[in-house]
């Protein structure tokens, strides 16, 4: 790894000129210059407080880790199935699990139902797609239909389910990720 030119570059990005950066961390502007040339390198508390200058930290700074994934396409969903209940799930994003939130599209046939889960730590969120759905919370029961949306903590027991002659599709969003 090129220290030096990882620095500049950040300095540059802040649209800090040496002698500004110099002076925020209490250095010289040819002390600055020489690290970003690689011709010294700077203890780790200097590069600790130049870092800091800069609005990052040590680990963000040395991971050159892979890119974070952002936009995902068809290719990227899993699917699966569930005969006896009637449903289809598909993750649209992938390894949503290790995130906060976990989005799902779940098809519902006619009458239809997504397996009951039992109350957890976490909030759903859920936006009708196609036809019309009822959404179990305990005891209660309500509808929503297309263009409508719910919003619950997870508290009691929850499921939703397909009462109607056609399919129906809803964005499922949970968190922390549980389907």
């Amino acid at each position: 790894m090129n220290i030096g030119e990882k620095i500049k570059r950040l300095r540059i990005e802040k649209s800090l000129t040496q002698i500004e950066l110099a002076n925020r961390c209490e250095l010289s502007k040819g002390f600055i210059s020489q690290i970003e040339r690689d011709l010294t390198s700077p203890s780790i508390a200097t590069l600790v407080d130049i870092l800091e200058c800069l609005g990052t930290n040590l680990k963000d700074f040395f991971n050159d880790g892979e890119e974070e994934k952002i936009v995902f396409s068809k290719e990227d969903i899993f699917e699966t199935e569930d005969e006896e209940l009637k449903y289809k799930l598909e993750w649209v994003v992938t390894n949503a699990q290790k995130n906060m939130m976990e989005p799902i599209l779940v098809t519902l046939q006619p009458e239809g139902k997504y397996k009951e889960d039992e109350p957890h730590e976490g909030e759903e969120f859920g936006y009708v797609l196609l036809g019309s759905i009822c959404v179990h919370l305990g005891n209660k029961k309500y509808k929503a239909k297309k263009g409508e949306s719910f919003y619950y903590k997870a508290k009691s027991n929850h499921y939703i389910s397909n009462a109607s002659k056609s399919v129906a599709k809803v964005l499922w969003v949970s968190t922390p990720p549980n389907f």
